[in-house]
């Protein structure tokens, strides 16, 4: 791999998943994922053969997995080995760069209002951070790529990284299609919560069920948890 001369700098990618809401209709979980990227070493390569991947496939737009998989939205006219590879496409391109990944999950039965949800966000976020100040520590700058499409949830995420970092930019706006560790992000949220409920043993959805099949789910989560940070 290449190694490219460049500023100690962090890149991390945030995305969530699950809504601050507590009453009928609302998500049953709340997820963050963080993919860290050190942009000292050179993706360029595995970027281009996943975009060549997606464009032989036919699909060359934004990966969002839980569309993907629920087969909503853009994907909802395509046969499902259509959606099964550009999932493995962003999977395997996900398992092949020097990245490290992190969710947080929180059951919301045990947030019953905005306030506490938003206190356990901070504080799974900032132990995240306090459990790996040895990796951290090696960084002077920190760049977050959020879009704010939860204002609550970037409040506590500008919060938490100005706490715990002196030089940190909070990056609002950059291209969800062309930016594809924030499209990682996107994927690690679904992963991680059929991870829990795997671990829980909690029952899938039927679109979950007829996207993989049992081996797969615990292939995928064991390949994705050697790169958890």
């Amino acid at each position: 791999m290449t190694v490219l001369k460049v500023a100690n700098l962090l890149k991390i990618y945030i995305d969530e998943s699950g809504d601050f809401g507590n009453g009928k209709g609302s998500s049953k979980y709340y997820l963050v994922s963080f993919v860290l990227y050190n942009p000292k070493y050179d993706i360029a390569k595995e970027i281009n053969d996943l975009n060549k991947r997606l464009k032989r496939i036919g699909y060359e737009g934004m990966v969002h997995t839980a569309n993907l998989i629920n087969n909503r939205g853009e994907y909802s006219k395509l046969p499902l080995n259509v959606r099964k590879s550009i999932f493995n496409a962003l999977y395997l391109f996900a398992k092949k760069i020097d990245a490290r990944y992190f969710t947080i999950i929180i059951d919301k039965k045990y947030a019953s209002n905005l306030r506490t949800l938003k206190r356990k966000i901070y504080n799974e976020i900032n132990n995240m951070i306090k459990r790996n100040e040895n990796y951290f520590s090696k960084f002077d700058k920190v760049e977050v790529y959020y879009d704010n499409g939860q204002n609550d949830l970037g409040k506590v995420i500008d919060k938490v990284f100005k706490e715990n970092f002196e030089n940190y930019e909070h990056i609002k706006e950059f291209d969800h299609v062309e930016n594809r560790l924030f499209q990682i992000a996107d994927m690690l949220t679904y992963i991680d919560k059929l991870f829990y409920k795997h671990k829980n043993k909690l029952n899938n959805t039927y679109h979950e069920k007829y996207f993989f099949q049992k081996d797969i789910i615990r292939k995928i989560i064991r390949d994705l948890s050697k790169k958890k940070l």
